[in-house]
């Protein structure tokens, strides 16, 4: 999965849900690797390793992408869930 199609995926999926951008500057932090300003492109993208996983456990490949339909649904549960405590 090329990173920087994760990064215009997310983009595209949040840019117009304002409601999500705190949620998900929360999520990228969390997913983010220490010390990720020390290593290029510079951005806080997580680990290939971890991405690869997440991708495999969800959609059963490596390679495959995360849709922005489902990061959006994801997103929400984080939201719903970080409200309800």
């Amino acid at each position: 999965m090329s990173q920087l199609r994760m990064v215009w995926t997310v983009a595209r999926a949040i840019l117009t849900r304002p409601r999500l951008w705190g949620t998900a500057l929360v999520q990228a932090r969390r997913f983010a690797p220490d010390r990720w300003w020390r290593t290029a492109p510079f951005l806080p993208l997580p680990d290939r390793d971890l991405a690869g996983f997440r991708s495999e456990t969800q959609y059963g490949d490596q390679a495959a992408m995360v849709t922005a339909e489902d990061l959006v649904v994801w997103l929400e549960w984080c939201r719903q869930e970080r409200n309800r405590t």
